[in-house]
């Protein structure tokens, strides 16, 4: 016998159906339920998921009249099974937890006990902070008076200051992130800013005002660049990376002091090779390094002072620059 040309398989338990008109209602009905049975889904699932909107699952069966899902609204089904409110979204992903009250509060300046002892020697440590800030700001305006030495006097206060911080911080064991970007900060505008302000006002004269505002921006631009790359970097306990900030401004503080007698010109390219010298890879012995060499490599220094300080001084700027460039070539080599 030929196959019925209507599609539905006849199984031999069913009557054969006079028509397809019958079945009419049959599909509309089920079409119904499951719509209404969407619904019901989206309000289960609604307290993991934030709840499931019928307008973003009806479009899955849009234009497919043969569910039948076109002739019935939206109305119709939320009479039936009324739909909550949908909910605020939650990630599916990351687990619900409640908000931790150790996690929400800010967190403390002072790590570690908080005694009165302890809140005094910190208060101690931000003071000189705080009066290393105070001298770079009074360098800045007694340069622009005028008063170029007292200035960069102030300055070598800045950096006696800076690195009595630091020592106290670490002999009275109130070392903090909080003081260490304190102190960074405090270093930008003492020796990225006041440094070069004062280095500018004696160079008025000398060279062009142009040239000189170029070669003082330079050391700004360096010198944040240094502070913020040895706050990221990690800490070697031998060399630093490249010329510290610290003693960049303290050679540019003692050469406006002693009033180093060299040209303006030949004055403006030495601190535009400090400036590339505090960003460059080259490492440079640190002070506690230093005082581990020979009695009579500092004899030589304390004698030459006596004798011409200007001139010594020079040297032995001019030889701790070499220094690093030597040290990587070496470095280099042994590897």
């Amino acid at each position: 016998m030929p196959r019925a040309p209507w599609r539905r398989r006849r199984t031999t338990d069913s009557p054969r159906p006079a028509g397809r008109r019958w079945a009419g209602p049959l599909r509309r009905s089920g079409a119904f339920a499951r719509q209404v049975l969407l619904v019901r889904v989206g309000r289960r699932d609604g307290e993991l998921t934030g709840g499931v909107d019928t307008a973003l699952v009806e479009p899955r069966y849009a234009g497919r009249r043969r569910y039948g899902l076109d002739r019935f609204s939206r109305a119709q089904v939320e009479a039936v099974m009324p739909v909550s409110p949908a909910l605020p979204p939650v990630n599916p992903v990351l687990p619900v937890t409640e908000p931790d009250d150790a996690a929400s509060r800010s967190v403390p300046l002072l790590p570690g006990e908080r005694t009165a002892t302890r809140r005094v020697k910190f208060a101690l440590v931000n003071a000189c902070t705080l009066s290393s800030l105070t001298l770079g700001m009074l360098a800045i305006f007694l340069a622009m008076q005028g008063e170029v030495r007292i200035a960069a006097l102030s300055l070598i206060a800045c950096v006696a200051f800076d690195g009595l911080d630091g020592a106290l911080a670490r002999k009275l064991g109130v070392a903090s992130p909080f003081g260490a970007q304190m102190d960074s900060l405090a270093d930008m505008c003492s020796f990225g800013l006041a440094a070069p302000v004062v280095v500018y006002a004696s160079l008025a004269g000398s060279v062009s005002t142009a040239a000189a505002a170029v070669a003082c921006a330079l050391v700004a631009a360096c010198a944040a660049i240094r502070l913020a790359r040895f706050n990221v970097s990690p800490k070697d306990g031998r060399f630093f990376c490249g010329v510290p900030t610290t003693m960049a401004a303290a050679v540019l503080a003692v050469t406006v002091a002693i009033g180093l007698p060299v040209p303006g010109p030949v004055l403006l390219v030495g601190v535009a090779l400090l400036a590339f010298a505090m960003v460059s890879s080259f490492p440079y012995a640190k002070l506690a390094r230093l005082v581990k060499l020979p009695p009579w490599l500092w004899l030589a220094p304390v004698v030459g002072a006596l004798v011409d300080i200007r001139l010594t001084f020079a040297l032995v700027v001019v030889g701790y620059l070499v220094s690093g460039p030597v040290l990587w070539l070496r470095q280099r080599r042994a590897a």
